[in-house]
């Protein structure tokens, strides 16, 4: 099985001005070469709002979808993130993985954010959403979604395989509880013996919250991979060794006893 680069691309954002946010990422993604997977911050070209009424798009004029749709044709690869979605009279902060053909996947936050009222303005998602890419099993997942470890919860099937390789969290995590996410980021990675790659924004939004970014992406033993310097726009590709996941799994069978 081939192994799989991963570019998380920690970047700040500009509050609830979707051309402001898709121009500075088209300058980003520039940097990026020869990468199989992006990741793009939580709600990308707007920012972790509460106002879905004026930012929300549908699935059929979506400028979102057109754009990422575009970006990972001319990037050849996919990318991850997460927009503002509405559904007849309903709206979701909807994460999308974008297949370097234009087609793609839809994940729904299923856990939303009370302390900031996503509760009373979204509707959570439903569904355990695992995508099939390059001969690795992604599970998507959506910053909140990192505090409830039963929507995460990996397992072997009949088959001897697990359910997945590789979990994603894209956010806007404030800084504030920046030791959580560090933490939690490398939780899931053990107790699902999967590979866990955390992509955060940095800067402040429209609500005076902090982000340092903390992204990074950790082994299935707890070990640190990436090198993103705190509070500062930065680009970098890991690259996940398939095997190396695949020996260790046969060494520390732990998930065969659950």
């Amino acid at each position: 099985m081939q192994d799989l680069k991963v570019t998380l691309i920690q970047a700040r954002q500009f509050w609830e001005d979707k051309q402001a946010n898709l121009a500075h990422f088209d300058g980003l993604l520039k940097t990026v070469d020869q990468t199989d997977l992006i990741l793009l911050p939580e709600m990308f070209h707007t920012s972790f709002s509460m106002n879905p009424a004026a930012l929300a798009e549908g699935m059929d004029d979506s400028i979102a979808l057109q754009w990422l749709k575009e970006k990972a044709r001319e990037k050849n690869s996919a990318i991850y993130t997460s927009f503002i979605a509405k559904e007849k009279d309903s709206f979701f902060n909807r994460g999308i993985f974008m297949f370097p053909s234009g087609e793609f996947e839809i994940y729904d936050k299923r856990k939303l954010f009370g302390l900031a009222g996503e509760d009373h303005v979204f509707t959570p998602g439903d569904k355990k959403v695992i995508v099939a890419y390059n001969g690795w099993k992604i599970l998507l997942q959506i910053c909140y979604d990192l505090r409830f470890p039963e929507i995460s919860r990996n397992a072997v099937s009949e088959n001897g395989t697990a359910d997945f390789d590789l979990i994603l969290y894209v956010a806007n995590w404030p800084e504030r509880r920046a030791i959580h996410w560090k933490s939690l980021l490398v939780a899931r990675a053990i107790e699902n013996q999967c590979y866990v790659a955390g992509l955060n924004r940095v800067g402040s939004d429209g609500k005076d919250l902090n982000y340092s970014g903390d992204s990074d992406v950790f082994t299935l033993l707890g070990d640190k991979l990436g090198n993103m310097q705190l509070n500062q726009e930065t680009a970098e590709t890991i690259q996940l060794n398939y095997d190396e996941l695949q020996k260790t799994r046969t060494q520390l069978p732990f998930l065969r006893d659950i």
